[in-house]
């Protein structure tokens, strides 16, 4: 027991002090990458990692079991592009399969009235990411909402499955075109929008309200504030663990923390979820409380010499 006290102990005394974590944790929220945090707060790129699993963990299971039963009226979703370890094109066969490196996708729903992150999920593209993200949209909502999404045929059945017809769901379906740029510039030019069409797929959507324009406003948001979604760095996620654990944290800073500057509170706020403005000192809390909670123990584990008799 004593042995027990004196690890614990050597634990804490160990522990970075509250504004260093506080300063780490706020640097990459705001665009740094994890070796720019690393050389500006003078710790090891190791200590930055281990900060950013530890505050991943603690936010994922903050949202799931903070954001449920929201009042939305509108939910906006969208899917974001994004790679690990290296693009699809430059990524082996086995390493895509596995999961351990190419592109990924980070699908998220978004209140339009709040502006609250309600839902995420990453994967690649399919029906079956589609259904785990939709399914995971109407776990966290209160009542009936307008849905709109973009063209994408995967939300189809997913959004059929997650809500049947308990939903007013439309698509806005872009029609993009070619870039008149030529030349190098042309290369990292996206496509131009020539338009869009709004469907109603489900219910009675109101046409004044189909629209995808807030939350692609808040995947703008993301690349600015992840260093691993700015495209042409060398910031971009190396382990989808690690792409995992910032997004949670992101998400939960985005949320509570960040306060609009619409709507001069945070969207949490906004939502009807907290009436407390939180900052990166509770988040570093929610990281010790996590930490400090006695863990269950796991089921029991044969060794190598062990054999069935």
């Amino acid at each position: 027991m004593q042995l027990k006290d004196s690890k614990h102990m050597f634990h804490f005394m160990n522990r970075l002090p509250l504004e260093t974590r506080v300063q780490i944790l706020s640097m990459l929220v705001e665009g740094s990458s994890m070796r720019a945090v690393s050389r500006v707060a003078g710790v090891s790129i190791n200590t930055v990692t281990k900060l950013l699993v530890d505050a991943g963990e603690a936010c994922e299971a903050f949202h799931d079991k903070t954001v449920r039963n929201v009042a939305a009226k509108r939910v906006q979703c969208d899917e974001i592009w994004s790679f690990v370890g290296s693009k699809a094109k430059n990524t082996s066969f086995e390493k895509k399969r596995s999961g351990e490196a190419g592109d990924v996708w980070t699908w998220t729903a978004l209140d339009s009235d709040s502006k609250m992150i309600l839902n995420w999920t990453v994967g690649d593209r399919s029906g079956a990411t589609a259904k785990v993200f939709m399914g995971g949209v109407a776990d966290r909502l209160a009542g009936r909402v307008q849905l709109t999404t973009d063209g994408h045929k995967a939300y189809l059945l997913a959004v059929d499955k997650a809500f049947g017809a308990d939903v007013d769901y439309a698509m806005l379906d872009k029609i993009y075109g070619e870039s008149a740029e030529r030349g190098p510039a042309r290369r990292y030019s996206p496509a131009v929008c020539l338009g869009a069409q709004k469907k109603a797929i489900e219910g009675n959507p109101d046409p004044a309200h189909i629209s995808t324009s807030h939350v692609e406003r808040q995947n703008l948001t993301m690349r600015m504030s992840m260093r691993r979604f700015t495209r042409l760095t060398n910031g971009f996620s190396k382990k989808v663990d690690n792409h995992l654990n910032a997004l949670a944290l992101y998400f939960v800073y985005y949320n509570f923390c960040r306060i609009h500057k619409t709507l001069r509170v945070t969207p949490a706020m906004a939502a009807g979820i907290t009436d407390e403005l939180m900052d990166m000192g509770h988040i570093v809390r929610l990281i010790d409380q996590a930490e400090e909670a006695p863990k269950k123990r796991g089921p029991y584990k044969k060794s190598a010499k062990t054999v069935d008799a």
